[in-house]
């Protein structure tokens, strides 16, 4: 049997996205599903590169970057994103404190709107790296 080269390119934009964030969304998932339906690939391939450039080959470096997306989501009031630019910090190397930081910055340009988004996606990051940290029950 040929290996499918739609399969592969999907793959292939796949691995960035692991590579930048650590995980696949699921948007991007949803995305490439449709891309290979209706031969769409250039499309997502194209988009992946960019934000590959842009998240990596950054002079502000991969975390700084990351961090940057989660503040700037924040902002937006976009919780999603946030979300995975948030754990795409930690990816890159943030620390728990350089979120903390990031949503007091959002307080002073974006309100308390932004602060609360910001905590709770911290807390629910915590909760996560807690369960994570708990000794397994026998």
């Amino acid at each position: 049997m040929t290996p499918d080269p739609q399969a592969s390119r999907a793959e292939a934009v796949r691995d960035r996205y692991r590579s930048t964030l650590g995980a696949v969304p699921g948007g991007v998932q949803d995305r490439l599903r449709l891309a290979q339906q209706f031969g769409r690939m250039p499309t997502e391939e194209a988009l992946a590169a960019l934000r590959h450039i842009v998240l990596t080959d950054s002079p502000l470096g991969a975390r700084v970057q990351q961090l940057v997306h989660f503040g700037q989501l924040l902002a937006l009031g976009r919780a999603h994103p946030a979300r995975i630019h948030a754990q795409g910090a930690l990816h890159a190397g943030a620390a728990m404190a350089d979120l903390v930081g990031v949503a007091e910055t959002a307080l002073i340009t974006a309100g308390v709107p932004a602060y609360a988004l910001g905590t709770e996606i911290i807390a629910e990051l915590l909760t996560r790296e807690d369960a994570l940290d708990a000794p397994a029950h026998l």
